[in-house]
């Protein structure tokens, strides 16, 4: 019996102790720990590849979790989150939250912008077209111009490709291109995620998918190019002024996308 009580007491403190125990392994003892939520545009270009580098440089774990912007920006206020990740102009992410959520604070938020990336019109490779206009690509998302054939390519109808929702490829062509009206082209093809787009566009002669320069490069797809690139902007938020560790961590993440390859 009084075995048993030593055992007991021994393991007592263990037990207290697991709930408010860290995460983190035993070699990352002491060292802190951040999410990063949202945008799967900002996941591909900047974490996927250099997220080793920004946590060596910053000294901090950080846990990604890849989604949408609007719902990086949501975690935030939920708590979910210490950073929330975005690919287009805050603007949009905002004007999307704020029908559900009226009453959340948007001006609490602070962007960083960490890097950007320009955007793509991919077609199909059997496409012949290879250029169009700003005004022309202007009038085929408005839905002024329906048919290949009227900007020199087969008589096929024009599928615009897009991500269900938006996100911040859209939302940055509106910005930029289309001067802040919504893509109105008739008859497009939704899909779930950014990486459907690029399938979908090698699949259809028809299409034209709203995507990435660096994803197009990886593809069979082909660009259709315009007079003036679009260029995404990539940001970390943070509800109110980032703490001294998450600063780190902007700063981490801002010099080592300065410092990579273009």
């Amino acid at each position: 019996m009084h075995q048993l009580r030593i055992l007991f007491a021994l393991a007592a403190p263990l037990v207290l102790a697991a709930p408010g125990a860290s995460a983190q392994s035993p070699g990352n003892a002491g060292v802190p720990s951040l999410v990063v939520q949202g945008s799967t545009t900002f996941t591909h270009q900047v974490m996927e590849p250099y997220q080793g580098a920004i946590e060596k440089a910053a000294g901090v774990k950080l846990t990604v979790v890849p989604s949408k912007s609007s719902l990086g920006v949501l975690a935030l206020f939920e708590k979910r989150g210490d950073f929330a990740m975005i690919s287009g102009p805050l603007d949009n992410e905002i004007a999307e939250l704020k029908s559900a959520h009226p009453a959340l604070d948007f001006g609490r938020l602070k962007t960083f912008e960490i890097a950007n990336t320009r955007m793509a019109f991919a077609i199909n490779k059997d496409n012949p077209v290879t250029a169009v206009s700003d005004d022309t690509m202007r009038q085929i998302l408005l839905g002024a111009i329906t048919n290949w054939h009227e900007v020199g390519g087969p008589d096929r109808p024009i599928r615009i490709v897009i991500v269900r929702g938006g996100g911040g490829v859209q939302a940055s062509i509106e910005d930029e291109l289309l001067h802040g009206k919504s893509i109105a082209a008739p008859n497009p093809i939704v899909v779930q995620i950014s990486s459907q787009v690029i399938k979908v566009t090698e699949q259809l002669p028809e299409a034209l998918g709203l995507s990435q320069l660096s994803i197009v490069a990886k593809s069979t797809a082909h660009e259709l190019k315009t007079d003036h690139p679009i260029v995404q902007r990539l940001a970390l938020l943070t509800l109110g002024d980032p703490t001294p560790i998450m600063r780190r961590v902007i700063e981490a993440a801002h010099k080592v996308m300065a410092d990579a390859p273009q």
